[in-house]
């Protein structure tokens, strides 16, 4: 067994460093200044190990660090023995092991400080590279508070200059290769080199693939560096070990250089390497320069996470807007107001009218008539189509609730305030407000929301600051206000100053000529939206429509047609499909309305039925019935005449 064995290790500071051992002896590795080897590294322990001679050779013992001890890449519990070419590495630092006398060089190309790797392990170009290593540095101060950095690091004032410098430009530029051709030339005036490369992703976004990603080189000074001499071994190195370091080749080479290489770190992890060389036969790289080339790789590391998320955003935004732009055109067809009645007409002349001014709107009509139509229609012709439009059913929330939606609250302001919060005047400053359902607000409610029609500031629930909006009101309901006033319900002086402009939105009943538009709209618009090879309506499902009094007005349109398209296996919908409502019409109060089921019907139909019951009631007496209609018996004679061979009443009908 051999009795003589050594120790060699690279210490940051003072370089490579060789320990003889004997029989006999025990060498301690830690971080303790008493300790045969001294480890400058955090992660090592105070007393971290130990190497020792046994009986059958040498073995190391961990002594219980905090981190552990490794051998061949494999933690040790208690001890192990050692054989020649055994790397011990405690934190980032490694210890070759080795029998008998040590190598007289340090620098000697046969002993390799691989992680876990023996000497015929690693490729000859790894083990000429990490012999030829002189400095380490895992961290820069130049990036800490200057004026701790100005105790430790020489040229700190130039440094910080040329940094802030860095980071100027840094932040102007716009892809992968200007920051990296601004870093590089950042790298070689302060470290005084004469060319160097940088590795990056081939991609921006790559950055972040923690180890997907192919090292390209982005900046190269001379441009171009020849391939064949690109520094592959320090790149490898560099990743690896997560640290910059300085090396040296041999000096009795001829020509040789000193490099320095440092990882480009961004989001945690090593993406790319710097990698500079100084001119043949000038002085190796300090450690000096290794921080400054570490602070420079950092904001370099930077602004490659700044591109990453810059490009994130950008992408993010683009396709927000496209999908703002597919949702504004679909609201835009949602809102458009579809039919060929008289009575629509006059609405839209209204909405024209009244959209360019600054007058508050109430708009009434039975529930589901279209009152939000006519809101937004209002908000999209008027000078504030870019504002917000905000909507509120009042009748949803109770008077507390209310309150706070619509003017907000402080934090504080009531159980479960735990945040301020504001309201929907607020959000709609400079847009337009819609409240639906404005009959079923409270009385107190009605006097703030008075005071805030008319131009006053408001406070939130809660809070003392006041609070000013601009704010077009449009108000909807379906009870008669009216009567609401004359019982007291709700206030007189709120009634006319939001009876500004009135728009009158007729049931859908009465403007018969406007259903069959309405369901092709609906019909094309759920066709595309579910892929049903639905084309069209049967004449008898157009005609049950058109006789259908529709107690739920155009929104009970839209689900009817929906349900039919989403059922139908037919190109044609028929009847069946669309499922009327058995419900009577519903009157401006929101209550059933008494009597039959309405029929639409024309007035000449609707005088045959009072005739023919006029002279059923008098036994078919011509004279008596002519008497009661108040008509001549000629007259009642052409009518009767003109019914039995189907013609139709003259225009204009005469007299008598």
């Amino acid at each position: 067994m051999a009795t003589k064995a050594y120790l060699l290790f690279h210490d940051p500071e003072a370089g490579p460093t060789a320990i003889r051992l004997d029989r006999g002896q025990k060498a301690t590795l830690g971080r303790a200044s008493t300790n045969s080897i001294v480890i400058r590294d955090e992660r090592a322990s105070r007393c971290h190990a130990e190497v020792f001679a046994a009986a059958e050779g040498w073995r190391v013992r961990d002594l219980d660090s905090r981190n552990g001890t490794r051998v061949g890449g494999e933690p040790i519990k208690g001890e192990r023995p050692l054989v020649a070419g055994d790397v011990i590495r405690i934190g980032k630092t490694e210890i070759v092991f080795g029998l008998g006398d040590p190598p007289t060089e340090a620098h000697d190309g046969s002993v390799a400080l691989g992680s876990g790797m023996s000497t015929d392990q690693l490729p000859d170009v790894l083990q000429q590279w990490h012999a030829s290593i002189t400095h380490r540095r895992t961290e820069t101060r130049l990036l800490d508070v200057i004026r701790a950095a100005a105790e430790t690091a020489p040229r700190v004032g130039r440094a910080a200059a040329e940094l802030c410098r860095l980071a100027f430009a840094l932040g102007q530029a716009g892809d992968m290769r200007s920051v990296a051709e601004l870093a590089l030339a950042t790298a070689l005036e302060g470290c005084s080199s004469t060319r160097g490369v940088v590795f990056l992703p081939d991609a921006v976004g790559a950055a972040f693939a923690k180890g997907g990603a192919t090292l390209e080189p982005v900046a190269m000074a001379p441009d171009p560096w020849p391939a064949a001499a690109l520094p592959r071994a320090a790149v490898a190195t560099v990743l690896r070990m997560n640290e910059a370091i300085v090396a040296r080749e041999s000096a009795q080479r001829p020509g040789s250089v000193s490099s320095m290489s440092a990882p480009i770190r961004a989001d945690g992890h090593s993406v790319g390497v710097m990698h500079l060389e100084k001119a043949p036969g000038e002085r190796e790289g300090t450690p000096d320069d290794l921080e400054f080339l570490l602070a420079v790789c950092n904001a370099l590391g930077m602004a490659v996470a700044n591109l990453q998320t810059r490009e994130a955003l950008s992408v993010r935004l683009a396709t927000t807007a496209d999908e703002n732009a597919r949702l504004k055109a679909r609201l835009r067809e949602e809102s458009r107001m579809v039919g060929v009645s008289r009575a629509l007409g006059t609405i839209v002349g209204q909405i024209g009218r009244v959209a360019g001014t600054k007058a508050t709107v109430l708009v009434r009509g039975e529930s589901g008539a279209g009152k939000e139509l006519v809101a937004r229609a209002i908000h999209e012709a008027s000078d504030r189509r870019a504002g917000p439009f905000v909507c509120l059913n009042c009748a949803a929330l109770s008077e507390t609730l209310l309150e706070s939606e619509l003017f907000g609250h402080e934090k504080g302001a009531f159980t479960g305030a735990t945040e301020r919060k504001v309201g929907k005047f607020e959000q709609a400053h400079r847009g337009t407000i819609m409240l639906d359902e404005i009959g079923e607000m409270s009385p107190a409610i009605q006097a703030k929301f008075l005071r805030v029609l008319e131009g006053h500031p408001y406070e939130r629930v809660g809070g003392q600051t006041r609070v000013q909006v601009d704010v077009r009101v449009v108000a909807a309901t379906n009870r008669d206000l009216e009567k609401a006033v004359e019982s007291g319900d709700f206030r007189r002086d709120l009634y006319f100053r939001l009876k500004v402009v009135e728009i009158l939105v007729p049931p859908l009943r009465h403007r018969v000529e406007d259903i069959e538009p309405l369901a092709r709209h609906f019909l094309g618009r759920f066709a595309a939206e579910t892929g049903q090879p639905v084309r069209d309506f049967t004449p008898a499902a157009l005609e049950a429509m058109r006789r259908h009094h529709w107690p739920g007005n155009i929104r009970e349109l839209r689900n009817c047609i929906e349900r039919a398209v989403v059922l139908s296996s037919e190109a044609l919908i028929d009847v069946p499909e669309l499922g009327f409502s058995d419900l009577g019409s519903s009157g401006d109060t929101g209550r059933v309305a008494p009597g039959p089921r309405y029929v639409p019907e024309t007035l000449e139909e609707m005088e045959r039925r009072h005739v023919v019951a006029t002279l059923a009631a008098t036994a078919g007496n011509k004279t008596k019935a002519a008497a009661i209609l108040g008509i001549e018996r000629s007259t009642l004679d052409r009518k009767l005449a003109r019914w039995a061979d189907g013609r139709p009443e003259p225009r204009p009908a005469s007299g008598g």
